[in-house]
């Protein structure tokens, strides 16, 4: 069947001088997305007078609580967003109406059609799938416990070391840690750090070769003072060692009679998620000519821990997939950096 990419990126050139030229981007929503597509912007000099959908649910003060992405027969891109609203009005004509509006301002001639309802028996049954992960797949990928040995999912292919020093530093506990290079390492030590609520004073970062690294960093609890209590030093030094060695989860599975990439990163316990990762799943899936057929993106609750899920439905209507082990190995070299 023909089918559309997901990420389409438009540029329409304003028409007169003083216009603004209009740039679309259709994909799936994330968490941080209006601030990534801003950053972005702001990058190349340009500001900003009106925004994408993501921007106009939060001026109306709407919340997105999930997405659905899939392409119809047809070759069009249905985008399902389940909404929460703040006022608690969207029960009422009036601010159907209201969101409705925004929205045909804001996407023009691009929206073919905008309906806003309470879901359905039939939405719930097409969404009812994604509500839980497979038992097997719930215990593999997510497993807080490294292996003893390197398994398909996602592990880095050199040990990380990691050491805790209370003498260098009369004020702060020094943490060195030694180990590969990725892409989103100093992001991983600052979430991690974060989670457990350490402050980071300042740090050093050295290249070595054979895309290793060593970080030192000076930390402190909340209170100003060292990390001095063994456990708390262990429970430290345990999670940074995972959350370096597998940053994120892929892994190609069985949906019925397809084959569903499933990529989960943990999410930070002030509810943000990982920058671009979707963006690294279709770039890897473009250099294999792989064209996605639906996309999924929730949140579960797995082990006591918050999980961003992506899943994506291959299209395997030309019979001519790749084989599953060399999609997990492109997904996750390119979400690392080492591809």
């Amino acid at each position: 069947m023909g089918l559309m990419y997901e990420d389409v990126v438009v540029i329409s050139q304003a028409e007169k001088p003083g216009d603004c030229t209009v740039i679309t981007v259709n994909c799936p929503d994330k968490t941080g997305l209006g601030c990534d597509l801003c950053r972005i912007i702001l990058l190349f000099g340009l500001s900003i007078s009106r925004g994408d959908v993501t921007e106009v649910l939060c001026e109306l003060e709407l919340t997105i609580k999930r997405v659905k992405v899939s392409t119809t027969p047809d070759g069009r891109v249905m985008d399902l967003f389940f909404i929460t609203d703040t006022r608690e009005l969207l029960h009422t004509r009036k601010r159907r109406e209201e969101t409705i509006h925004h929205l045909e301002a804001v996407l023009g001639n691009t929206l073919i059609s905008c309906e806003i309802e309470l879901p359905g028996p039939e939405i719930t049954a097409c969404c009812h799938g994604s509500s839980f992960l497979p038992s097997a797949i719930t215990k593999e990928m997510f497993s807080l416990e490294l292996p003893a040995e390197q398994p398909n999912g996602f592990l880095a292919s050199a040990p990380v070391s990691i050491a805790v020093d209370n003498s260098f530093s009369p004020s702060h506990t020094l943490i060195q840690i030694l180990g590969q290079d990725h892409k989103g390492l100093i992001y991983d030590m600052m979430r991690t750090l974060k989670d457990y609520n350490t402050q980071v004073s300042y740090g050093r970062f050295f290249a070595k070769p054979r895309g290793n690294c060593e970080v030192d960093l000076f930390i402190m609890q909340a209170d100003g003072k060292k990390i001095v209590d063994p456990s708390k030093q262990d429970a430290l030094c345990s999670r940074l060692r995972m959350e370096l060695l597998r940053p994120l989860r892929v892994a190609v599975v069985n949906r019925g009679p397809d084959a569903e990439l499933l990529v989960a990163n943990p999410v930070e316990l002030s509810g943000r998620g990982r920058p671009l990762v979707f963006y690294d799943i279709t770039l890897a899936l473009k250099i294999l000519s792989i064209s996605i057929f639906s996309v999924e993106i929730g949140r579960y609750m797995i082990h006591d821990r918050e999980w961003e899920v992506y899943r994506i439905l291959l299209d395997e209507a030309d019979g001519n997939l790749e084989p599953r082990n060399k999609i997990e190995d492109l997904v996750r070299k390119i979400l690392m950096g080492w591809e």
